[in-house]
């Protein structure tokens, strides 16, 4: 019998899957309250290789807007050119330097943004390539990724600063979708003559 054929590259999840969750919106998708981030197990799985150092680093942080985070970091060690070595093991004394680089880059980068921002550097992973460039002269790394986000705390929560933040405070959307002021008068809608 022919082989089955394989799904669509489009089906498959992405590498790192958000999680946002909004209690202002019925859909619960958002990304300015949100749950958490997490790297999807088959893009962890394929990165892990044998003959190279994982490095973890981990961190609780306080975002600009009141959210406590636990950013979940992780790299491994790169072979240099024309290393005749198999291996690319990394020293304990290296693996603590480049840990707590990896500490304070995380921290920087977290304390000085609000959620949506924060959010906005995962996406693209910045946060990893700045520590893989960072940590070069220590040991080449390579796959620097943040793991994983949890919100351990969330600020309490305030509908209005919610609708300031979308932008719709005193509005509803037409047809189209675009923001209409309200008045606060009731407007007799228009008799259509035919549906």
């Amino acid at each position: 019998s022919p082989p089955l054929p394989r799904p669509a590259p489009s089906l498959f999840p992405p590498p790192a899957s958000p999680q946002f969750w909004c209690p202002g919106s019925s859909s619960g998708i958002n990304a300015e309250y949100g749950h958490g981030m997490d790297m999807t197990r088959d893009k962890l799985c394929s990165l892990v290789r044998k003959w190279q150092t994982l490095i973890e680093a981990n961190v609780d942080v306080k975002t600009t807007d009141g959210y406590l985070l636990r950013v979940f970091c992780f790299g491994f060690t790169k072979r240099v050119n024309k290393q005749v070595k198999k291996t690319a093991y990394a020293q304990s004394s290296q693996i603590r330097a480049i840990r707590k680089k990896m500490v304070d880059i995380m921290t920087k980068e977290v304390a000085t943004e609000d959620l949506k921002s924060l959010v906005n550097k995962l996406i693209p992973d910045s946060i990893g390539k700045d520590i893989e460039k960072e940590c070069t002269d220590i040991y080449p790394l390579h796959d620097v990724h943040i793991r994983k986000v949890k919100v351990l705390k969330k600020p309490k929560f305030d509908a209005s600063k919610l609708m300031d933040i979308h932008g719709e405070m005193g509005g509803q959307t037409d047809e189209n979708g675009e923001i209409v002021p309200v008045t606060g008068e009731f407007v007799e809608p228009i008799i259509q003559e035919s549906v």
